[in-house]
């Protein structure tokens, strides 16, 4: 077993045998690392699944290694005291020997890729919010108002060119003429990241199943496509669901269970999708008769709003879970009478 602590030019190994005994502790330089795996009969390499994790899985995988990546969080409990790349690289290789280790599967370079789309996309949006924000502060300092949404930002942009120059000086406009354009250019790569993962949603067999489920749409299709690339590694669906961060966090002694909020652990960008789908699949789901929609009817009744969003978004993951580990389209029951 061999564990490997990562960075960006100088890597940590340490190296144990079978029985426990430590047989190599050195550094690497980047270049090294590849011929030095090279070299090594086949082993278990544990890496810790930070940054470039998946990269360096994949290179030391090719060499004839098996590759493990264990999750920082597991890692922390390891360290002895201190913190240094070669305590590090000592907590990796000892918490890769756990026989209940839980490990992240290494991605390919097409569902690298697909999440990568889907952080840019996330990131141009964030940014297209900001400005958005900004421009409407801006304005609101000088008298003008718009409604809210995109309607809002063409409100404002009317206003803009219409306004009087006593009420809007000159230099003002052309800062705020600056926000615009750059709106309208966000709004354009965003498009084109769409299109672009409308296009692998299409070839993409398991995406497409996934859209048959209420409140999944394009973009939640594939990214749990390309972020769970393994989900035969969660035992049911619940795990997913925990996996996701919306099942509550316990805090149980003494045999008496106690239960908190939801945990928000994992991926929260996966999380979110599930969450607004949800939102969106409550306000839809009213006045029908099937099984989904009676289940979030009768928790309407007794629970606030919020809560019924995330218990749904619970469902869906399980039910995503499900599609994705027997190969098959959802198939909605209908209400019995």
């Amino acid at each position: 077993m061999i564990g490997l602590d990562l960075a960006k030019a100088v890597f940590q190994v340490h190296g144990v045998a079978a029985d426990g005994r430590v047989v190599v502790r050195r550094a690497l330089k980047r270049a090294q690392v590849v011929n030095f795996f090279q070299a090594l009969p086949p082993c278990t390499v544990a890496l810790e699944a930070c940054g470039t994790a998946h990269h360096w899985a994949r290179e030391i995988a090719r060499c004839g290694h098996t590759v493990r990546l264990v999750p920082p969080a597991y890692v922390k409990p390891f360290v002895k005291r201190g913190k240094n790349d070669a305590v590090d690289a000592e907590a990796i290789c000892e918490a890769a020997t756990r026989p209940s280790m839980r490990f992240v599967p290494v991605k390919t370079v097409e569902q690298q890729a697909v999440a990568m789309l889907h952080r840019s996309r996330a990131l141009l949006v964030k940014s297209r919010t900001m400005q958005i924000n900004a421009l409407r502060a801006h304005l609101a300092e000088f008298g003008f108002v718009a409604a809210r949404g995109s309607a809002g930002v063409e409100a404002l942009g009317q206003l803009l060119e219409s306004a009087p120059e006593e009420r809007l000086p000159a230099m003002v406009r052309r800062m705020l003429d600056g926000y615009l354009a750059g709106i309208a250019e966000l709004e354009a790569r965003i498009a084109a990241l769409e299109t672009e993962l409308r296009a692998w949603h299409r070839q993409q067999a398991m995406s497409r199943r996934l859209e048959t489920i209420p409140g999944i749409g394009v973009l939640t299709a594939s990214a749990l496509t390309a972020l769970v690339p393994d989900p035969s590694l969660f035992r049911n669906g619940r795990h997913l669901a925990a996996w996701l961060g919306l099942t509550p966090r316990q805090h149980s002694t003494g045999g008496k269970t106690r239960l908190g909020r939801v945990s928000k652990a994992g991926d929260g960008y996966l999380r979110r999708l599930l969450v607004l789908g949800a939102t969106a699949l409550i306000r839809s789901l009213r006045g029908q008769s099937s099984r989904l929609a009676r289940w979030v009817q009768g928790l309407l009744a007794r629970r606030p709003a919020r809560l019924v969003t995330l218990a749904l978004a619970n469902k869906l993951a399980r039910i995503a879970w499900a599609v994705m580990v027997r190969g098959e389209e959802y198939r909605p029951i209908a209400a019995a009478a």
